[in-house]
């Protein structure tokens, strides 16, 4: 099993921040979330009093975090961070037994691991248990692509769902009736937890692969989804956007709405525009382009 890394970061937020600047813990927490999945964060679990997050131990550095708290856009604010190392283990029983709750979008779709009962019986049901991989519909990131799955028309097209994390997205893409689905996913214990999860869900028939953009090469998508970050995003575009076919639309999040102009930017050249977007949270986006 793979050890990983467990950053403990405690915010303390004084009044007179609060009052100056509107501040919350939820701001905070999702800027944090967001830098840090920029440096290989897998995982993120906020509370009322901070952030914990796991990284794969190799992937670690103390170094880095430093850099990082010291780029924290608030001002006021105290952040301590606390690593340790967390040995292999059953990470579906420590979801199960801290985070992983069911739940419910746009009473069409619920999600739970195989370890719940008692949840409520929706037209589409995903189990997911996933381990150390993103994605359990709980981020606002997320649970925004799913409703733009649960409105578009999804029967007979083309699915490429990029960093596929638990496989969530392609596997509501293949039970809305999308001919064929490709999910993509850079990370090994990610990219094995999908190949469990689109298993567990009866769509063998979804194509999960190991690798990055350069496994899009001769590939076609009707819709094409990537819940990564800004960053990537915006180098990846042009690999994203020649898999698209004309009038075909891609599903973006994993940013701020403030940061809609930057991939808008990068999309121009390709031929893609906006053609609508949400905001959930605190202002992260789900950003829907069409190809002209």
């Amino acid at each position: 099993m793979n050890d990983y890394i467990e950053l403990r970061l405690d915010v303390d937020i004084p009044v007179t921040a609060t009052d100056n600047d509107g501040i919350t813990m939820e701001t905070v927490t999702d800027v944090l979330a967001g830098m840090l999945a920029e440096e290989g964060f897998e995982s993120f679990c906020p509370d009322l009093s901070g952030l914990t997050a796991y990284i794969r131990k190799e992937d670690y550095s103390d170094e880095k975090i430093r850099t990082l708290l010291g780029e924290v856009p608030f001002n006021g604010i105290a952040i301590t961070a606390k690593p340790q190392t967390v040995e292999g283990q059953d990470w579906n029983s420590e979801w199960e037994k801290h985070y992983f709750q069911p739940i419910v979008v746009g009473n069409e779709c619920v999600i739970h691991s195989s370890f719940h009962t008692g949840y409520p019986a929706c037209r589409h049901e995903i189990v997911i248990d996933p381990k150390m991989a993103f994605g359990t519909g709980h981020h606002a990131t997320t649970s925004q692509i799913i409703e733009q799955l649960l409105i578009l028309p999804i029967e007979g097209k083309k699915v490429i769902d990029m960093g596929t994390g638990t496989g969530i997205l392609a596997i509501l893409a293949a039970m809305r009736g999308a001919a064929h689905v490709t999910a993509i996913e850079i990370d090994p214990a990610a990219e094995a937890n999908a190949r469990d999860n689109v298993a567990s869900n009866g769509h063998p028939e979804i194509e999960v692969l190991l690798g990055d953009a350069r496994l899009l090469q001769g590939r076609t998508a009707d819709i094409f989804i990537a819940n990564i970050n800004r960053n990537i995003i915006t180098h990846d575009m042009g690999a994203y956007a020649v898999t698209l076919r004309q009038g075909g639309l891609m599903l973006l999040s994993g940013f701020y709405e403030c940061d809609i102009p930057v991939v808008l930017e990068a999309a121009k050249p390709f031929g893609l525009s906006e053609a609508t977007h949400t905001v959930k949270g605190d202002n992260w986006t789900c950003l829907v382009l069409e190809k002209n």
